[in-house]
């Protein structure tokens, strides 16, 4: 059946896996794709929505470097919201809910449009080695498939067990079995592996809730969308709603905890801290008596439902009674019910920072076998493998991103280098320069080194120059033109800002706070520029933020040259970190575990944010 040799292999059809098929193929690798199930290539197992804080702008690199998410989601959103917008532009989050079952035939339709990318469906259990090199894979059938590469992006699958209460039943996913074999050769290999724990919510019947007591959660007024593309901006989105637990919720499903895999030790491994289940906020945030619940439709046209920040392994009697008490749900019915599931990993410290392992070359690790959470982050390492082992097996530079340079290279930085003991997730807050590594210069940033490699395509590149051209050409326009007074005073006094006594540049009072482009192009200057040199809201944005953040990504980089410099300042051995208040909960909860010897090693811990260790020195330094 396979009688030549594929350039790579990839094993898994979750977002890791299409990803890095999607880049292995589309610079020239002859690419098989081998799933346990052709119809769940992109399933959403999870929330039906792709971005978010950190996520949004991972998102935006994959699709700049010439990946293919962002356009999947683009085609199935069903609503779009720009998160944090009355802060920063660096904090700015795009999140898209999707349509469910059209973002799986999407990724489907992109790769079957993919030259050099076949497909077979069958379980993967076992490599090919010979010596230190990996030449291929075995199957369940018996089958020996060889490939110059291969990347495994193995999901929850890898011998995954669902736990719902004291029920255990194998599988990788709700109705899907286990993968088996691979982690076993592995660890004889001499690979070290853990356990690590997610979880999902219920899943009900649309038609059974009154959303009449709920809170709306609509879209934005003028959506945006993912993709530098010319991919559909949406015409109509649909409402999300928010509900909250009570007490009487809390009491009910506390009357579980004796069957609960979590509290009577059959769960061992650990879970994802910012995604935890609601048996576990209840247990950490004892002092709280509600806590938000989303409600999110899974499609256009379907009326089953995500009951997001419900995510529990509970007997399903104590999931629907709790569920029952929360408003507008009174009358629920239950598609499914929610559940936990552990999984293998392999802890990322094993790997290269181009994603190949060190224990056995042109093998590569992507997505949930590294322990991560989302998406987003397994899409971008798969993205990475992908890229990396079509780089390798032609004999050519690895591609690697550094921290100042993207998420995704914060991202592999910190597996890499830090590790992970519980499903890493990627925050704004693990970024030393996130004020460079924003949501809307990702093309800026990352389209023409997609384009060295081989993978952005001339199109995208166009697009990316032109915009850069445009928005360089208005900020040099606001730093050479000047303002009158007569002309500028009237929108400044309508600000309550302090009116200027003489003319200056645009440059100097556009960078003013409370000055926005709105009120730029009230001056006919400004507006017939805009006009004659036709800019879009991209470029009039990308504009603003060039002149009103310049300061910020200069003070940005003078911090991050004094963060190096101090990086051997000692912390005293009896330090109490409890008296930080500054410090995140987390800081202070794995300082205080770990108990660093140097500011150098504590920036190391994961979970320990740039802006911990900026409070650490100041502290140190008083």
């Amino acid at each position: 059946m396979f009688e030549k040799e594929y350039d790579v292999i990839v094993v898994g059809g979750g977002h890791a896996g299409a990803e890095a098929t999607a880049a292995a193929a589309n610079m020239g690798s002859s690419t098989l794709l081998v799933t346990m199930n052709l119809q769940t290539i992109g399933q959403m197992s999870c929330n039906p929505a792709m971005g978010g804080i950190a996520k949004g702008q991972i998102v935006r690199e994959i699709d700049a470097l010439g990946g293919y998410s962002g356009i999947v989601t683009d085609k199935s959103a069903i609503q779009f919201k720009m998160l944090n917008k009355s802060k920063g532009p660096a904090m700015w989050s795009p999140r898209a809910q999707n349509d469910r079952m059209r973002f799986a035939e999407e990724w489907r339709m992109a790769l079957e449009n993919t030259s050099n990318a076949d497909f077979y469906q069958e379980m993967v259990n076992g490599l090919l080695i010979e010596g230190d090199k990996v030449v291929g894979v075995k199957t369940s059938l018996g089958l020996e498939i060889r490939a110059k590469a291969v990347v495994l992006t193995n999901g929850t699958f890898l011998n995954g067990l669902i736990h719902i209460g004291e029920k255990q039943l194998g599988g990788g996913r709700a109705g899907e079995k286990a993968a088996t074999g691979i982690t076993e050769q592995l660890v004889e290999l001499g690979f070290d592996s853990g356990r690590m724990k997610t979880g999902t919510p219920p899943r009900v019947d649309g038609r059974s809730l009154d959303y009449s007591k709920m809170i709306p959660q609509p879209g934005d007024d003028h959506p945006e969308k993912f993709s530098y593309l010319n991919t559909p901006i949406l015409q109509t989105q649909r409402d999300c709603h928010m509900t909250h637990t009570s007490k009487l919720v809390h009491d009910l499903l506390r009357e579980g905890f004796d069957r609960s895999p979590m509290f009577n030790g059959r769960i061992q491994s650990l879970g994802p801290r910012y995604c935890p289940s609601i048996e576990d906020k209840i247990n950490r945030f004892a002092d709280k008596d509600s806590h938000q619940i989303f409600v999110e439709p899974e499609g256009w046209n379907t009326v089953e439902v995500y009951v997001n920040g419900f995510s529990t392994s509970l007997p399903e009697d104590v999931q629907y009674k709790a569920l029952k008490s929360v408003k507008g749900f009174e009358h629920v019915k239950f598609f499914r019910p929610g559940y936990a599931i552990e999984y293998d990993y392999f802890p990322p410290t094993q790997l290269k920072h181009t994603l190949e392992t060190k224990l056995v070359n042109n093998l590569y690790f992507a997505g949930q076998i590294n322990g991560t959470t989302g998406y987003e982050e397994a899409a971008s390492q798969g993205l990475m493998a992908g890229i990396n082992a079509h780089l390798k097996i032609n004999e050519r530079e690895p591609f690697i991103l550094k921290r100042d340079e993207a998420y995704i290279g914060v991202l592999v930085d910190d597996l890499i280098t830090k590790g992970t003991e519980e499903p890493y997730r990627m925050f704004t807050s693990r970024a030393e320069y996130r004020t460079l590594l924003r949501q809307d210069n990702a093309d800026l940033r990352l389209t023409p080194k997609g384009y060295e490699i081989g993978l952005a395509k001339e199109e995208r590149l166009k697009r990316m120059e032109v915009k850069m051209s445009k928005s360089d050409n208005f900020v040099d326009f606001f730093k050479k033109t000047s303002f009158t007074t007569d002309e500028i005073n009237p929108i400044l006094e309508s600000l309550d800002s302090s009116l200027v006594k003489q003319s200056d540049k645009l440059f100097k009072v556009f960078s003013r706070p409370k000055v926005t482009m709105e009120h730029m192009l009230q001056l006919d200057a400004v507006s017939e520029f805009v006009k004659e040199n036709k800019l879009d809201t991209e470029v009039l944005e990308q504009a603003e933020i060039q002149v009103k953040y310049s300061g910020y990504i200069e003070k940005e980089k003078t911090n991050a040259d004094k963060l190096q410099r101090l990086e051997n300042v000692r912390i005293p051995d009896n330090f109490d970190y409890s008296k930080l208040k500054s410090l995140s909960y987390e800081a202070r909860e794995k300082m205080e575990a770990i108990r660093p010897v140097t500011i150098s090693q504590a920036s190391r811990i994961s979970g320990v944010s740039p802006a911990d260790i900026s409070v650490l020195l100041v502290y140190l330094g008083r």
